[in-house]
């Protein structure tokens, strides 16, 4: 599907959550900073960034990153083709662009800056899904300035067995200035909360956000998903396993559905995976990356995994 068809699809859908949010020109973003990072191949490669502390009030992303980096567009500048000279190709890889963590609903034109907002551009491919809703690696946003310039409050979800790693949880989003007072999983968290959910796999199935994710990159935008035994199997770009992790492996992971704000999941393949996910709740874990796992052996894998062979 081209990318104007696909924008304008996104825009139908995100209209239903960010209507009334200030999407207008505003009084300017103040003294809260206004960042924006470029990187390609899923966040792997990282080409630059800028940021500013005061910009216009009519202030909008394209502006923002024409005046930091060399800008190529088409549709009468309404698609990017290239930043600083890298572009997409007939492969399909394409510019998209984040806000907050939340895939854009329209073009770059038209989307104004608010306070705080962190903007990602990304050149990755698309042959499994041409939309990923929602990403992990801005993270403490979208929880501290919301979309579209108003915040949103969080509905923090923990399965009974994952007390710890609930604590966690509720401790890193307070540390970023984020209440998030926790509730019984299943309680749901509306169209207009921002929900974290926290438990085992086999705790979360049946929440909308994890049958997305059961059903691939293709719906979820998320590069993992856990077999019918609760394994963990990781994905490459073109949605190929490249690894599959069986005891204690959590993921960390952001999607939505068509007219819901972002859900984001703190899960394992156990007690102990959920652990080790919550504990990679920072900033500086989760930078850049669409969504990450955490390995048995302590280490962290971002997913898309990125070349090489199967292993089990």
């Amino acid at each position: 599907m081209p990318r104007p068809v696909r924008s304008a699809l996104a825009t139908t859908i995100a209209s239903l959550i960010l209507a009334g949010c200030g999407l207008g020109a505003g009084a300017g973003t103040g003294r809260q900073n206004v960042s924006l990072v470029v990187t390609r191949g899923f966040g792997t490669q990282p080409l630059g960034s800028a940021t500013e502390q005061r910009a216009p009030g009519s202030e909008t992303v394209m502006r923002m990153l024409e005046r930091s980096f060399r800008v190529q567009t088409r549709y009468g500048g309404g698609f990017v083709e290239a930043i600083d000279g890298v572009s997409g190709d007939s492969g399909r890889h394409d510019w998209f662009y984040y806000v907050n963590g939340v895939e854009a609903a329209q073009g770059a034109g038209t989307t104004a800056l608010h306070k705080g907002d962190r903007i990602w551009w990304d050149l990755h491919d698309w042959t499994v899904t041409n939309t990923i809703p929602a990403v992990v690696g801005s993270f403490p946003e979208p929880f501290v300035h919301g979309l579209g310039g108003r915040r949103l409050p969080t509905a923090l979800q923990c399965a009974p067995d994952v007390s710890q790693a609930c604590t966690q949880v509720a401790a890193a989003l307070h540390a970023v200035g984020v209440p998030a007072a926790s509730q019984l999983l299943g309680t749901g968290s509306g169209t207009s909360s921002l929900g974290v959910l926290v438990g085992t796999w086999a705790e979360l199935r049946g929440v909308i956000a994890t049958a997305l994710i059961e059903k691939g990159p293709g719906r979820s935008g998320v590069y993992a998903r856990f077999d019918p035994s609760g394994q963990l199997e990781l994905l490459d770009p073109q949605g190929n396993v490249t690894r599959t992790l069986h005891d204690h492996a959590g993921l960390v992971a952001a999607t939505r559905d068509n007219v819901s704000a972002p859900v984001w999941l703190i899960t394992g393949t156990d007690a102990a995976g959920v652990r080790a996910a919550a504990a990679a709740l920072t900033p500086a874990r989760l930078h850049n990356h669409f969504a990450l796992v955490t390995t048995p052996s302590g280490g962290d894998i971002p997913v898309p995994v990125q070349g090489g062979p199967a292993r089990r």
